[in-house]
């Protein structure tokens, strides 16, 4: 795992995933298993249950969204959780191109979601931050 920042800015790799997601909530109480195994990711907040579906997962279980349709571009980088500064580098550099972003943590991989119409955007910006290095 890279904790060093430059490394982590060196090795980005950002890799685009093909699928459109949503990001949804139901309560708690509503949350069923299919839900929860067709979750990309998901987090219980106190006002509900986030999830990230893909738009075809959230279809089928008949959820809907206000928010916009979401591509992820998956950092290849293998980060590690307690490395300091690629989130804030990349939202930065997003940011820095008028480009929302909602970054989600796994254990191997940091993900960027971008509002779909940007995602070609954001995926350019990202690979010249690569080029570039950390600043």
């Amino acid at each position: 795992m890279i904790r060093d920042s430059k490394a982590m800015i060196a090795g980005l790799t950002p890799l685009p995933d093909p699928a459109t997601y949503m990001f949804c909530t139901v309560s708690t109480a509503a949350l069923t298993p299919d839900m929860t195994s067709l979750a990309r990711a998901m987090l219980r907040e106190e006002e509900g249950v986030s999830l990230i579906l893909s738009v075809e997962d959230a279809a089928e279980l008949g959820l809907a969204s206000a928010a916009p349709p979401m591509a992820r571009i998956t950092l290849g980088v293998h980060s590690a959780l307690d490395g300091i500064g690629l989130t804030a580098t990349v939202a930065t550099v997003l940011a820095d191109h008028a480009i929302p972003c909602n970054m989600v943590a796994g254990y191997h991989h940091d993900h960027v979601f971008v509002p779909l119409d940007q995602a070609d955007a954001a995926l350019q910006v990202l690979r010249e931050l690569q080029l570039r290095g950390a600043p």
